[in-house]
């Protein structure tokens, strides 16, 4: 059984936790069940997103279950939730326990302030780039839609999220199951989803 869990925030970017939710719970119905996608704030409150979307989290920071995967989103609010010590204290202690820790347009900047991204090489949003690459301690990628290192994935911006997480099934479950998610979503991406060429 594998256990994702996808941090949200006010302000996150709707598509870069969407997407990934629907590659993962596609994941689950074509593995028969048993794997859980939950969805995770700092509050039981509804969230509202970057473009108005208001989700209700399954959990909070402090009552989750244990994560194999934990992916964390972009968004303008960021800005703020790189300076929210509770979050990004959670994030670190979260990803030194997970098997697996992702994040999906400007998500890298709060695994770069949570520290799980320092002294990696990762992608962000193209418009993004420079300001992430000024912090330091920190290779920005900037011709790959998504970048593995060790057990870190990062993304470009907003769509480059569901190529993430369909290489990430793929890693987890094989490719024959990450192609069957992605027919099973209709697909059908350019530049090509990257199943058999994973960038390291």
């Amino acid at each position: 059984m594998t256990t994702y869990g996808l941090l949200i925030y006010n302000g996150a970017e709707e598509l870069d936790f969407v997407g990934p939710w629907e590659v993962f719970t596609m994941s689950a119905a074509n593995r028969g069940g048993g794997d859980k996608v939950v969805l995770i704030a700092e509050h039981a409150d509804p969230v509202r997103c970057a473009k108005g979307m208001r989700v209700l989290p399954d959990h909070t920071l402090d009552d989750h279950p244990p994560l194999d995967v934990l992916l964390v989103p972009g968004g303008h609010g960021r800005r703020v939730e790189t300076h929210n010590q509770v979050l990004t204290g959670w994030v670190a202690k979260t990803a030194t326990q997970a098997g697996w820790v992702a994040s999906v347009c400007t998500g890298t900047f709060v695994l770069h302030a949570a520290g799980p991204a320092r002294g990696r090489r990762v992608a962000t949003h193209w418009s993004a780039e420079e300001e992430l690459e000024s912090l330091g301690d920190v290779t920005v990628v900037r011709d790959a839609r998504y970048v593995v290192d060790g057990n870190l994935i990062t993304s470009q911006g907003v769509s480059a999220g569901i190529d993430a997480a369909l290489w990430l099934i793929g890693r987890l479950h094989g490719r024959d199951h990450s192609r069957t998610v992605r027919r099973s979503m209709q697909y059908d991406p350019a530049p090509p989803y990257l199943a058999d060429e994973p960038v390291q």
